[in-house]
């Protein structure tokens, strides 16, 4: 087993611990704004698992689904900061 492989597999652990942790918090949260926090986790937590596998495989065939995903993650964390503002407000 090379090094690159287990690299590879440490880090395919700590995603998968990260990933686990942040669908905890999304059950458990005791309230909306950590279930947002902990959706956000898990998408950085997909697109930082996408590039590694970039990385490691050398391609870059998978780019443009995390430039989806980094859109998804910047629009939810805005519209959700907007319905908290307002929801404050009233």
């Amino acid at each position: 087993m090379s090094f690159l492989m287990v690299v590879a597999v440490l880090a395919g652990v700590m995603f998968g611990v990260g990933a686990l942790c942040a669908v905890y918090r999304i059950i458990r949260g005791p309230s909306i704004l950590d279930r947002a926090l902990a959706a956000d986790v898990m998408l950085a937590i997909a697109i930082c698992a996408l590039g590694a596998e970039m990385a490691i495989n050398r391609h870059t065939d998978t780019l443009p689904v995390l430039l989806v995903l980094a859109m998804f993650a910047i629009v939810g964390s805005i519209s959700i900061a907007r319905f908290m503002s307002k929801q404050d407000a009233a």
